[in-house]
């Protein structure tokens, strides 16, 4: 018994003898190499974080003055000669400013990269390894987790004269590193009774190798969102330690433009360039650092990529728009179709009435 074409069309569309690819659908589209610099929160970030690594580079090398140097002109407004207005004792701001960006951005990635450092070598290992190490290691990750890392800081700076940024920044990583490592390790077990892994023990593969090359590419963004938020823990506590004058007021960063211009009564002499700039560049700072954490997290979860959007493109390239009340039903076909509210089916009785 022969099955007339039309019939097989009819219940499986495409499927006929005669069946031919449907003219005008593009092939699938390739994948985005740069989905993470495509996002619009990660490039924005991108870009204020280079312009602040530029600044931080090139910083006291363009400051029009001296940022301890002393002037004539006492608390004045900005004007062309000072584009951010001076101190009490006529200090340009704007030198100041620029001249403090290298000590900000010098230890928030020091200590980012001391603490992301020792969070996955510790966080890791326990994971993957297992047994009494992930005990000791484990154990180690919930001590360094109750230390209060201010406190600390203060008490070691106090202690020392002239405490130097790499010297904030290393005790700021030393005592930041293990909330990450707990999340790097439930991660981790997560990951090491998966297929994959589970192959690359069966193939004889050394330990050091699974883990750089299994593990790893698997944690980057774990990781990569650790970073950010360790640099800007560092920012801030850097920011902190000199508004409160436990650094030295000699070493220009922002927390010191803040210390002289509150000890100085600033806001009472409405002198508000003296202090507006310093927390601007704060703002603006955490703001990007927060970008690209909010990039990093849309890059690895789907749901948060898609959350939001009321348009949904099809592989053959149509545009569906979503609506409340309607289920889009992507198919083959060149019209998608769309599932409405059922119909309420009347009864006998009340079509009789």
């Amino acid at each position: 018994m022969t099955i007339p074409t039309s019939s097989i069309e009819q219940v499986i569309p495409g499927q006929g003898s005669m069946a031919q690819p449907e003219a005008g659908k593009p092939a699938k589209a390739k994948r985005q190499r740069f989905r993470f610099i495509a996002n619009r929160k990660a490039m924005i970030g991108l870009i204020i974080m280079s312009v602040y690594l530029v600044l931080a580079v090139v910083g006291p090398w363009i400051a029009p003055y001296d940022p301890s140097a002393r002037g004539n002109q006492l608390v004045q407004p900005p004007s062309a000669d000072h584009w951010m207005g001076t101190t009490h004792l006529g200090q340009d701001v704007f030198s100041q400013l620029l001249t403090g960006t290298r000590s900000v951005i010098f230890v928030g990635f020091f200590a980012g990269i001391v603490a992301t450092v020792l969070s996955v070598i510790i966080g890791v290992t326990a994971g993957y390894v297992g047994g009494k190490t992930d005990d000791v290691l484990s154990a180690l990750s919930n001590v360094f987790l109750v230390i209060p890392a201010l406190p600390l800081i203060i008490i070691i700076t106090s202690t020392l004269e002239n405490a130097e940024d790499w010297l904030i920044a290393l005790v700021i990583g030393l005592t930041s590193w293990s909330w990450n490592a707990r999340v790097l390790r439930a991660q981790t077990l997560s990951l090491r009774r998966r297929d994959f892994v589970e192959a690359s023990r069966a193939s004889g593969e050394r330990t050091w190798r699974v883990i750089g090359f299994e593990l790893l590419p698997n944690l980057t963004a774990v990781i990569a969102s650790g970073f950010v938020g360790t640099v800007i823990f560092a920012v801030l506590s850097e920011i902190t330690l000199a508004f409160i004058g436990v650094t030295s007021a000699t070493t220009w960063n922002w927390g010191t433009i803040l210390f002289w211009a509150q000890g100085q009564q600033a806001l009472a002499q409405e002198a508000w360039w003296w202090f507006v700039p310093a927390g601007l560049a704060i703002a603006i700072l955490g703001t990007a650092l927060s970008l690209i954490n909010f990039g990093i997290d849309e890059f690895v979860s789907p749901r948060l990529r898609s959350a939001g959007k009321t348009k949904i493109k099809t592989n053959s390239g149509r545009t569906v728009r979503m609506r409340i009340g309607f289920t889009p039903v992507l198919s083959n076909s060149a019209e998608p179709h769309t599932h409405a509210k059922p119909t309420p089916v009347l009864r006998k009785e009340e079509v009789t009435s």
